[in-house]
């Protein structure tokens, strides 16, 4: 029997299957997940799983009844390996075919390695994505180990201030001039720097790495510049690309991912994306994006649109992190920034501005800004520069 096939089994196509329900879809739905646990959390990987603060049960994103009180099959430890768009019909890892009426691609993104030829196929060099990665690297977590982090951004961070936290000796490499370089201003660089060194992170900017050595296992990082760091392990956070082949191979439109339009439809009729994997039209070309907020939030708009509710996608951006006893808030997209204002209040806060237009807000234990900040972003609200360098209480900008 046809129905709705939803492949990938994160955060958005949970969300979609969901709601799809909610509003009252009462036909088949089947997502498919290569991974055998139902639909799970992800940002807790980096951060309280790896700790030990969270366990496993408490990632689960539904109760494992639901499921099945909702009527939504799940195919887990399966992959879809090609699609049929004539034919409307999914081929799995296993043979086994699915017919559907729409389908959807939340193929999530996968995390870029180290080539084999400089080392990145040693044991113990380890990336963060998924449950199996995280339990792969957590026996090497013991105090006095040596982590070497390759990598700048918040999953190199996060996975370096957990390692320190249970006492572990860390270095970060970072080969752009500094940490954050793509995603954040170099003032919120600077704070959580920081607060990185005053943790006893050993934090290297501006140095290339030339491999990883070993012979069996990862036993060193050798620099650019000569230096080798002895490690126990590595992790490498250097970015994600888009999970687009099956789609790239059914001769659907990827660019910087699988190509959408506002409403979540892919070049091929009955085709549709969302989450880490699609990128939709932007004021200033593709966009894509990758937080929990736009996985439940695309999610939820293509699972209407297939049931023709006709809504175009309007993406408000949040984003978090957590580092020590720092919780990093994002309100906003940064992109083409040209002026940064500072404040102080409860904590810090960095609010940017493009054309003297507030675009994005990053606030480091400081909630209130954050709320006031995505609150103005939210509703295209002027302020100017000078009213955020000088308003007393923030809470004024709002009137």
């Amino acid at each position: 029997m046809s129905g709705i096939v939803i492949v990938g089994a994160g955060q958005a196509a949970a969300s979609m299957a969901a709601k799809l329900r909610a509003l009252g879809h009462e036909g088949p739905i089947t997502v498919i997940g290569s991974e055998p646990l139902p639909p799970y959390q992800r940002p807790p990987l980096s951060k309280a799983y790896l700790l030990g603060d969270m366990g496993v049960e408490r990632l689960t994103l539904r109760a494992p009844d639901w499921w099945a009180e909702n009527n939504i099959a799940l195919q887990l430890g399966t992959c879809a390996t090609a699609i049929d768009t004539d034919a409307q019909r999914v081929t799995l890892s296993s043979g086994e075919t699915l017919d559907y009426t729409e389908l959807a691609l939340c193929t999530g993104a996968t995390p870029r390695r180290l080539p084999a030829a400089i080392g990145g196929d040693l044991g113990n060099v380890f990336t963060v994505r998924n449950l199996a990665d995280v339990d792969a690297m957590q026996p090497m977590f013991h105090a006095g180990k040596r982590l070497v982090v390759v990598g700048g951004g918040y999953i190199g961070l996060e996975a370096a201030a957990v390692a320190r936290k249970l006492g572990l000796e860390v270095t970060l490499v970072e080969a752009a001039p500094r940490i954050l370089g793509r995603v954040a201003c170099a003032q919120t660089a600077d704070a959580i720097r920081t607060l990185h060194q005053e943790h006893d992170v050993e934090i290297l900017e501006g140095i290339g790495l030339a491999k990883l050595t070993g012979e069996t296992d990862v036993t060193g990082v050798e620099l650019a510049d000569g230096r080798t760091l002895p490690a126990d392990f590595v992790i490498v956070g250097i970015g994600v690309t888009p999970d687009d082949e099956i789609a790239r191979a059914a001769g659907i439109q990827c660019e910087n991912g699988i190509a959408v339009d506002l409403r979540g439809q892919t070049s091929i009729a009955h085709v549709w994306a969302a989450g880490d994997c699609a990128s939709f039209p932007g004021a200033e070309g593709r966009v894509r994006l990758e937080s929990v907020g736009n996985a439940i939030d695309m999610g939820e708009l293509v699972a209407a649109n297939m049931l023709g509710a006709g809504k175009d996608y309007v993406p408000k951006p949040w984003f978090w992190s957590d580092q020590f006893d720092a919780k990093l808030q994002i309100a906003g997209l940064n992109t083409g920034y040209d002026r940064v204002i500072t404040r102080h209040d409860d904590g810090a806060s960095f609010w940017y501005f493009r054309g003297g237009r507030l675009i994005a807000v990053d606030a480091i234990n400081d909630a209130r800004a954050y709320m006031v900040g995505k609150r103005l972003i939210e509703a295209a609200k002027p302020v100017t520069p000078e009213q955020v360098e000088t308003t007393a209480e923030l809470k004024a900008l709002m009137k």
